[in-house]
C-alpha cells in the first residue's frame, strides 16, 4: 500500500468514525429514555464504534511514521483526545451505572465531534 492509498484509507475511515459515534450516541441516548432500546446489540455497536477511533488514530500513526507525511496543527491532538475519551468513558462505567446509557449517549456524541474537529483541521491544509 503506498502513501496516497493509505492517506485515502485515513480520509474515508474518519466518516466511520464520525457517523459510528454518533448513531452509538443517539441510540444510547434513546435508549435511556425507551427502555425497548436497551439491548446488547447497542453494547456491541458501542464497542466498534469506539474502536474504529483506534483505527483511524492507528492509520494515522502509520501515515506520519512510515511515509514521513505532516498532519495540520491540532489534528493529531484530537484523535488522541479521542483515545483518551474512549478511555475515560470506559473508566466511568462503574461510577456512573446509574446513568450508564447517559454516559454512553453522550461520550459517543463527544467521540463523533473530536471526529468532526479532526476533519475540519485536516482540511485546512
Amino acid at each position: 500500500m503506498n502513501a496516497l492509498m493509505l492517506v485515502d484509507l485515513h480520509k474515508s475511515w474518519a466518516w466511520y468514525v464520525i457517523i459510528a459515534n454518533g448513531l452509538a450516541g443517539f441510540w444510547s441516548l434513546g435508549a435511556h429514555r425507551f427502555e425497548s432500546l436497551r439491548t446488547r446489540a447497542l453494547w456491541w455497536f458501542t464497542l466498534l464504534a469506539q474502536l474504529t477511533m483506534f483505527v483511524q488514530v492507528t492509520l494515522g500513526v502509520i501515515v506520519v511514521n512510515k511515509y514521513k507525511i505532516e498532519f495540520p496543527q491540532f489534528h493529531a491532538f484530537y484523535g488522541f483526545v479521542g483515545i483518551i475519551a474512549v478511555a475515560i468513558i470506559y473508566s466511568y462505567r462503574n461510577q456512573m451505572k446509574h446513568r450508564l446509557y447517559l454516559l454512553y449517549g453522550f461520550g459517543g456524541l463527544f467521540i463523533m465531534g473530536l471526529g468532526i474537529r479532526a476533519l475540519l483541521v485536516g482540511q485546512v491544509s
